[in-house]
C-alpha cells in the first residue's frame, strides 16, 4: 500500500486564482477604507484596516470578486457560479441591513449610555459603525468584480 502525504501543499491554495482573486479583490477593499478615511477625515487611520465598515465594503468586493471570478472560470451559466452567486447576494444583505441596523441600535445605546454616565455608570460603549451602507456595498461589489475581470 501507497503512503498519501497529507501534508497540506501551499503551492496549492497559491496557485488557486479564484482564492488569489477574491483576496487581492479584498485587501483592495482594506487599503482603499484608509484611503478613503483620510480623505473624509483628513488623518490616517490605519485601524481601517481591520475595523468593520466604511468605504466600500471589503465584504461584498471579496464574494463579488469570487463569484465573478467563478463566473469568469467555470461558466455564467454553471451551478458552483449560481452558488457563488447567491452567497454573495446573502453577505451583501447582511453587510447593508443586518449589520447596519445592528450599527445604528448601537449609536442608540451608546447615547442611553452616556445618559447613564451622568449618574456614575461606565459601561463600555458598543462599535457603532458594524454595517455599510448601500453604496458602500454596491462600492465594493464594483471593485470585486473589477478585480475579477483584471485578474482573470
Amino acid at each position: 500500500m501507497m503512503a498519501i502525504n497529507a501534508q497540506p501543499h501551499f503551492g496549492y491554495v497559491t496557485d488557486n486564482a479564484v482564492l488569489m482573486t477574491s483576496l487581492l479583490a479584498w485587501a483592495v477593499a482594506q487599503l482603499l477604507k484608509i484611503v478613503s478615511w483620510a480623505v473624509i477625515r483628513g488623518k490616517l487611520n490605519f485601524r481601517r484596516l481591520v475595523e468593520p465598515g466604511g468605504m466600500p465594503s471589503s465584504h461584498s468586493a471579496f464574494v463579488t470578486a469570487l463569484a465573478a471570478s467563478i463566473g469568469l472560470q467555470e461558466g455564467f451559466d454553471s451551478t458552483l457560479f449560481a452558488l457563488a452567486a447567491v452567497f454573495a447576494l446573502i453577505v451583501m444583505y447582511d453587510a447593508a441591513g443586518v449589520r447596519r441596523a445592528a450599527g445604528k441600535q448601537a449609536r442608540v445605546l451608546n447615547a442611553i449610555v452616556e445618559d447613564l454616565n451622568r449618574r456614575e455608570l461606565h459601561p463600555e460603549r458598543l462599535r457603532e459603525l458594524l454595517g455599510h451602507t448601500p453604496i458602500e456595498v454596491v462600492a465594493g461589489a464594483l471593485l470585486g468584480i473589477v478585480v475579477a475581470v483584471w485578474r482573470l
